[in-house]
């Protein structure tokens, strides 16, 4: 071999290294994205771009994995970048959109949301406005959950709090000062059983805090849930009969979940509940408000992967029927456990299937107006972390709570966290027409802080309404805006307000712009050929402005315009327009307006048709009556 050709083929060898080198970088980095491994597939995925391998689809990963790193900055950087390649998909429109809102750059995320819809993208049926999944999205979301201090856990497993009439149950492995301990095999720890405690106390909680009665056995109980009136608990536990372990087909232990009766204070009367079987588990017990549906997690057959959140109703007999799957909204290939109902038929759960921060991430669900679930979205951080986050329940106060994690920084191996919540809070309006009461949309709302700095800038939907999140502890002005109505602002204020509060009310009126606004349509009235009497209808409608003017806009001044139809002489039409004009505002008078508040009442006969019946058109008799009027013009409103 000559030494032009080993020089090329060294070449060769080394493009092709290199190649693969890269290729298998950008194996890596999908891998780790595809776990949600988001930190370092970032790492690769700058790598790939550093070397310019596979630029556009690196960067559109990279920005994907700031996005799903709550980092709105650096994904709005990035996405800027994707939204110029060519026949990039069009859902990167909406990404940049929603990085740009992240990042308070509400106009020009309007503009990329504007374009992603004229693209053929289809947004949630409210855009930003009222999407509660974005509002509480991952984009730069006001923090809810605060961490409060737990002072019950343990070196072992606690988890499982829930908050009932002054005292907390929970799941514990803490069984120590025991001469005899049983340990579970798979993590060397005690086998779980329940305890209780009073809410805020400081005393150490042992063995001798154990719930009372049947409920804890010689395998793993817990975690518990319990009816409002206090008299049943619904509660975890390993399969087993006569003290031994029943196995499945594959020789492994599954959950079921039992029911205790409470007697005399204590809990007995175990019952094993019929939605239990042998070959899979059923555990997770949790009610909703009134105790009719009973939730729980099962790797049951019909299930969509892992395990699944199920639901049972619960019959005033104790029967359970009507079992069913709550969805794949919910549930995914993953595994989904630990569901709790709050006071307001909110569904929390724990999942590995959707997108989070870590293993297990807690979720909470969206409802749309047929009550059905629509959405999920992540609770966020402090709540969720990258490691196991589960076992969500919540107060009926709906501020305070417990879950519990793995994370590091806490007791023992998985930890009880107490939070209180600061929830969002919005202000919602309505912007209406003050002359006829109508809503209007697209209105143009922009909301100003204490020092007249704009925050926020929206459109109304076509019902007129409005929603904007506001910070808590300031005061802030809002404006609505249209072209053909003077302006309207509320001034405001989120300073000392409940905690529980999430709704600030503030309606906007728009009345017309003098001089250039009609009324509404319906106070138009309307003539008979040839005539200039008041029909019953018209009396109507008069009727309806009289009370307009007297009652709601005492300031109002008008003047009005008649006309006729083309049909005639033009100097007959003048004189019956005039005619019409006449009685149309005699019949005002007579009914106590002011002849100031009417500063002319003139005929236009047939020069200003509302259609094309001019002289020797074809037309109908109901296209010539939309000629035959009176249209009244709003002078001044105040």
């Amino acid at each position: 071999m000559n030494i032009k050709k080993y020089l090329l083929v060294c070449i060769v060898i080394m493009i092709s290294s290199a190649m693969f080198s890269q290729q298998g970088k950008q194996k890596r980095a999908d891998t780790l994205f595809n776990k949600f491994s988001f930190v370092k597939a970032a790492e690769v995925y700058r790598e790939l771009i550093e070397n310019r391998y596979n630029v556009d689809y690196a960067t559109r990963k990279l920005a994907d994995c700031y996005a799903l790193l709550r980092d709105p900055r650096n994904a709005a950087r990035y996405y800027k970048k994707v939204v110029t390649q060519e026949k990039v998909p069009i859902e990167y429109y909406y990404s940049y959109a929603q990085a740009l809102r992240g990042n308070k750059d509400y106009k020009e995320s309007e503009i990329w949301l504007q374009r992603f819809k004229d693209s053929g993208g289809v947004v949630n049926a409210n855009d930003f406005s009222k999407d509660a999944n974005f509002i509480t999205s991952i984009f730069n979301a006001k923090q809810q959950y605060f961490l409060d201090r737990v002072r019950f856990n343990s070196k072992f497993s606690d988890f499982g709090a829930f908050e009932f009439k002054g005292k907390v149950y929970f799941t514990s492995a803490r069984d120590e000062g025991l001469a005899v301990k049983r340990l579970y095999g798979w993590n060397e720890q005690p086998f779980l059983d329940v305890y209780v405690t009073e809410v805020g106390s400081k005393k150490n909680v042992d063995h001798t805090a154990k719930i009372k009665g049947d409920v804890n056995s010689i395998y793993h109980d817990g975690p518990v849930t319990i009816t409002k009136d206090g008299r049943t608990m619904y509660f975890s536990r390993n399969n087993y009969k006569d003290q031994i372990e029943v196995k499945d087909k594959k020789g492994l232990t599954n959950m079921k979940i039992y029911r205790a009766t409470l007697r005399d204070s204590i809990w007995t009367d175990i019952e094993d509940l019929s939605i239990n079987g042998d070959e899979f588990s059923t555990q997770h017990a949790a009610l909703n408000i009134d105790d009719t549906k009973l939730y729980f997690a099962s790797d049951r057959p019909g299930g969509f992967g892992g395990s699944d959140i199920w639901v049972v109703n619960i019959y005033p007999d104790g029967s359970l029927q009507d079992l069913h799957n709550v969805g794949n909204v919910v549930n995914t290939e993953g595994a989904e456990g630990f569901p709790f109902i709050n006071n307001e038929g909110t569904l929390f759960f724990s999942s590995d299937g959707h997108v989070g921060l870590g293993l297990l991430d807690i979720f909470g669900t969206i409802k749309g107006e047929n009550d059905e679930i629509v959405d999920v979205i992540n609770l966020g951080i402090p709540v969720n972390s990258n490691k196991d986050d589960f076992s969500f329940t919540m107060n009926p106060n709906g501020i305070t709570g417990y879950f519990a994690s793995n994370r590091p920084g806490g007791r023992g191996d998985d930890d009880i966290y107490a939070y209180h919540r600061v929830p969002t809070l919005h202000v919602e309006g309505v912007v209406t027409d003050a002359i006829n009461t109508k809503p209007i949309p697209n209105s143009i709302i922009t909301l100003f802080d204490d020092k007249d700095n704009q925050i926020a800038y929206m459109e109304t939907d076509e019902n007129g309404f409005y929603q904007i999140n506001i910070d808590r502890n300031k005061d802030y002005k809002i404006v609505a805006s249209q072209k053909k109505y003077i302006d309207d602002y509320r001034k405001f204020t989120s300073k000392n307000i409940q905690t529980e509060l999430t709704t600030i009310h503030a309606n906007l009126l728009l009345n017309p712009v003098p001089n250039v606004i009609k009324l509404a349509e319906l106070n138009t009235i309307y003539f008979d050929f040839n005539k200039f009497n008041i029909r019953k209808d018209a009396a109507l409608e008069l009727d309806k402005i009289v009370d307009l003017m007297q009652n709601q806009y005492p300031e109002m001044v008008i003047r009005i315009e008649s006309h006729t139809d083309s049909r005639g002489k033009l100097s007959y039409n003048d004189k019956l327009s005039i005619d019409r004009a006449n009685s149309t505002y005699a019949y005002l008078i007579s009914k106590g307006i002011d002849p100031a508040r009417i500063t002319a009442h003139e005929g236009f006969g047939e020069r200003r048709l509302t259609n094309g019946c001019e002289d020797g058109a074809k037309c109908e008799e109901e296209e010539h009556q939309l000629n035959r009027r009176t249209q009244f013009i709003v002078v001044k409103m105040e």
